[in-house]
């Protein structure tokens, strides 16, 4: 493989013709992983939890600091990451194939017992995310980050066979003729192509809509809120998910920068839920360890791979 600088790492990034495939990604996410082998930038374990680290650029890039990168799930080797990458597209094949009786299949059975998916895409993701973490003004690569998450899970979901694109609609408002709401959805997607009718012009009833974001911070009312007004304004139930990679964030802890805190609000979950609606699925790559130990969280929140087994099936046959 090339060896690589950081400063190609940051134009591969930002490079707004790349990674239109799944390969592309897996590129870029070895790239990294072997520049971290061969420029060893200091590695620091979270004093506050354990699993998690933190990369610190050298002298030349402002001794700048990654986001906390989840050991459970961040796969550090370059060859275990080829390795991993190889079995989870040989298993979306199998899932492409056998949908919601994948996990019927003897064979996959010790594959999703790993949750490599999670940890494969985790890695992914978040190589992209450390990169862009080494720039000198943050703001020139967050959005950017943000944008290759909603890419790679419509590239999943589309390498399952599924439609999956993102759109944007205008939505006449009610009671005011010549008023439009408009709205941008990260994506919808659907198990077969669907044929718009005049009733179903803005999203078929076999479409379901998926907000994607790397985080739930400032950001999970507004999903309720989508759900509420797209259901509100077209007079019927729209079905929305939504998929998220994590909700950490680097804290300080006494004298140390190294902690780590949570940014989800499960009382304004909650809260949202019983004011607003149930969505109709939250699912995250780096679940919080409340979202499975709390009865009511774990009724509605799952990881990733949970997604794409078992509920994307469930929810474009509609049950």
């Amino acid at each position: 493989m090339k060896e690589v600088s950081l400063l190609d790492l940051q134009a591969s990034v930002v490079d707004k013709s790349a990674f239109a495939t799944l390969s592309g990604y897996s590129e870029l996410c070895q790239m990294f992983l072997r520049f971290l082998e061969i420029s060893t930038p200091t590695r620091i374990v979270s004093p506050t939890h354990k699993n998690y680290i933190f990369y610190q650029y050298g002298k030349e890039y402002g001794y700048r600091i990654t986001r906390p990168l989840n050991i459970d799930l961040f796969i550090e080797s370059t060859d275990n990451f080829r390795a991993a990458f190889d079995r989870f597209c040989a298993f979306l094949s199998d899932i492409r194939k056998y949908q919601e009786k994948t996990s019927d299949q003897k064979s996959a059975k010790k594959y999703i017992e790993t949750k490599e998916i999670n940890k494969v895409v985790y890695t992914i993701q978040q190589a992209a995310g450390s990169i862009g973490d080494s720039f000198e003004n943050p703001n020139q690569s967050r959005k950017r980050v943000g944008q290759l998450f909603e890419t790679l899970i419509k590239l999943i979901i589309q390498e399952l066979g599924l439609e999956c694109e993102p759109r944007t609609i205008k939505i006449p408002i009610p009671g005011y003729p010549g008023y439009e709401m408009p709205y941008e959805l990260d994506i919808v997607f659907s198990r077969n192509k669907a044929i718009m009718a005049a009733e179903t012009k803005f999203i078929d009833a076999t479409e379901i809509v998926g907000s994607i974001k790397t985080t739930s911070k400032d950001r999970i009312d507004k999903v309720f809120l989508d759900k509420y007004l797209l259901t509100k304004l077209l007079c019927r139930n729209i079905r929305v998910v939504a998929v998220f990679l994590h909700d950490v964030q680097r804290a300080k802890h006494g004298t140390s920068i190294f902690g780590v805190n949570s940014t989800f609000k499960s009382n304004h979950f909650l809260g949202y839920t019983v004011a607003l609606n149930r969505l109709d699925g939250v699912y995250y790559v780096d679940p919080r360890p409340g979202m499975i130990v709390n009865e009511k969280l774990r009724e509605q929140i799952s990881d990733l791979q949970t997604f794409l087994v078992r509920d994307l099936w469930r929810l474009s046959t509609g049950d």
